[in-house]
């Protein structure tokens, strides 16, 4: 009998990006003390931890009920401004995150970023990259409902199937450090890593959890995607329902 890699169905991964291929976390937590600092209020570590992984505009709203008086669109400009500025000074990558990117590139497996931050800042990491690794980026400016509703993740799913039409959930596993993606991407359907970091994720028979990108192979998540495929065996797998267009980067 095959191994599960031996007859692995995956095709692609789909990365968040806060938080597991970038430490950027310090860097919102901060903006998000300035701004509210500067309206007169005051930010507790507990309020913090909340957004972690939420859509900005979700964090917006959170931020306008600490004080913050400006409009949703100025307070996501203003964070995201302040994140590229730190970013474009020294930009925190996770243990193991290049690595495996590498190693997935070279392997031919297709790779696509998945996050809540928006366009801008999404370009501001990857251009730092050696190598083209993102076929393209689905950021939180590009979809109605940000994580941890799956809209972001079953997006990404639709716009790999335009050059593999046969290309299913199944052939795709989704990295993810936050309970909102996490939740995301376990809600669309694709097989799970959680690489917890600045907030602990219970243990969950839905996702596999991982401590760290560091040391870990396309080999391990073949044999991911091997078990879905294995346990999949005979279901066939309901194609992602059609969201609005968004532009590839």
């Amino acid at each position: 009998m095959q191994s599960p890699a031996a007859v692995s169905p995956l095709r692609a991964v789909l990365w968040d990006m806060d938080g597991t291929i970038v430490d950027t976390e310090p860097y919102w937590i901060a903006a998000e003390h300035a701004l509210v600092e500067a309206h007169g209020g005051t930010w507790s570590h507990q309020q913090a931890m909340q957004l972690v992984g939420q859509s900005l505009t979700f964090s917006a709203g959170i931020l306008q009920e600490a004080g913050v008086e400006l409009e949703i669109r100025q307070i996501v400009d203003s964070l995201t401004a302040e994140v590229i500025s730190r970013v474009r000074r020294s930009v925190p990558w996770r243990p193991g995150a290049r690595e495996l990117l590498d190693d997935l590139h070279h392997a031919g497996v297709r790779c696509a970023l998945v996050t809540m931050s928006e366009g801008p800042l999404a370009r501001e990491v990857v251009a730092n990259l050696p190598r083209p690794y993102f076929e393209f980026l689905v950021t939180g400016d590009t979809v109605t409902q940000g994580k941890p509703h799956p809209e972001a993740y079953l997006t990404a799913v639709e716009l790999l199937r335009q050059a593999d039409p046969e290309l299913t959930i199944d052939h795709c596993v989704a990295l993810e450090d936050s309970a909102p993606g996490v939740a995301a991407a376990v809600a669309s359907g694709v097989a799970t890593v959680a690489i917890p970091h600045i907030v602990p994720l219970p243990d969950d028979p839905r996702h596999t959890t991982w401590d760290s990108l560091k040391g870990r192979t396309v080999a391990e998540l073949q044999m991911i995607a091997g078990r879905r495929g294995v346990g999949a065996a005979g279901i066939s797998t309901p194609e992602a329902p059609a969201t609005r267009s968004i532009a590839v980067d």
